[in-house]
């Protein structure tokens, strides 16, 4: 396979290539380079000889072993090997202070060094599926990471380094252990996106409602039973997905997400609905199957854009006369 990658490297370099590599045309240096999927067990030699590489996809390889040498591509900006069979990390890996995005993501980590913290130019971290159940507290020097992938891990807990992020816009926390969503995440003022859905929490916190610039709550698959009565303070929030949780009630401010378009409720454990959902102005699909309600609020008939309700499965509802005016109107009624 080595042999089969010099005669690559060899005709990207010197013969010229027929599709492009990302090599730099005026110098014939390779920039880029992608090797997803050629059933490498090892990172070749001739691969570390091309030290002014940018751009390196090493994906659904058998690699089981990073070369210490890989600081010798002190060009890297984007490194990635997803899908490998990597356990550990040489210490030499985060020497590529250069790096801005970094993807081990389904692998066989159960630990990052500390030395994680030194890739300060990092803006996409990406360690999903692993078998990590702790991060490091340097994990919070990386200020600049936008994007946070640590879903598929065993975490129950957030290094409190974190509210550091200042400028992450997506964070990851899904199929793990946590029992509550760690206090830290009320400190990422830019968060856009939350997923926190597969893991065993039980209540959305008041701190969450400080995050202003939420757009999207995921968090299905949990025990959640509140949700904090200030909710209505996530003016830009859009989708609010809370499938399969133990919620036996809704907050009266829930009615004041006026951006809101997606509200998912199935298979929770609600009576009642508040009559300020008629309120949810932008809303389009209200998803509210296998709950125990019997009736719904007037009031719904105000959602002018709604394009789709789903009531089934509520033994003993009654169908309202109304449900007639939203189909008229071509809102899709499930019941």
């Amino acid at each position: 396979m080595a042999l089969y990658i010099l005669i690559f490297l060899f005709e990207v370099l010197w013969i010229g290539p027929q599709k492009s590599y990302g090599e730099n045309k005026r110098t014939n240096i390779l920039q880029s380079l992608d090797l997803t999927s050629y059933q490498l067990t090892v990172v070749p030699n001739d691969v570390l000889a091309q030290t002014e590489l940018e751009e390196l996809w090493i994906d659904d390889n058998q690699i089981s072993e990073i070369p210490a040498e890989i600081d010798r591509l002190s060009h890297l900006k984007k490194f990635s090997a997803y899908r490998n069979k990597l356990s550990s990390l040489p210490k030499s890996l985060f020497n590529l202070t250069n790096l801005e995005q970094l993807n081990i993501s389904v692998n066989h980590l159960s630990v990052l060094s500390k030395n994680l913290g030194q890739l300060k130019k990092l803006n996409m971290l990406d360690i999903n599926h692993n078998r990590i159940t702790k991060l490091p507290e340097s994990l919070g020097n990386l200020i600049h990471l936008r994007f946070l992938y640590l879903g598929g891990n065993r975490l129950s807990s957030l290094p409190r380094s974190l509210r550091n992020l200042k400028n992450l816009t997506y964070l990851n926390i899904t199929y793990n252990k946590f029992e509550t969503i760690p206090d830290c995440i009320g400190n990422m003022d830019n968060l856009i996106e939350l997923r926190i859905y597969n893991n065993i929490i039980n209540g959305i916190p008041n701190f969450i409602v400080k995050l202003l610039k939420l757009r999207e709550i995921h968090a299905m698959n949990n025990k959640i039973n509140y949700l904090p009565s200030s909710i209505g303070n996530l003016v830009n929030l859009r989708k609010l997905m809370l499938e399969n949780n133990q919620l036996k009630t809704l907050p009266e401010s829930i009615g004041d997400l006026e951006s809101l378009t997606d509200l998912d409720l199935r298979s929770n454990q609600l009576t009642t609905l508040p009559e300020t959902i008629g309120n949810l102005k932008s809303l389009r699909f209200l998803d509210l199957r296998a709950n125990k309600l019997k009736s719904l609020p007037k009031s719904i008939i105000k959602l002018g854009h709604l394009e789709k309700i789903d009531v089934r499965f509520n033994t003993g509802f009654v169908i309202p006369e109304w449900f007639a005016e939203l189909e008229q109107r071509g809102c899709t009624v499930f019941y």
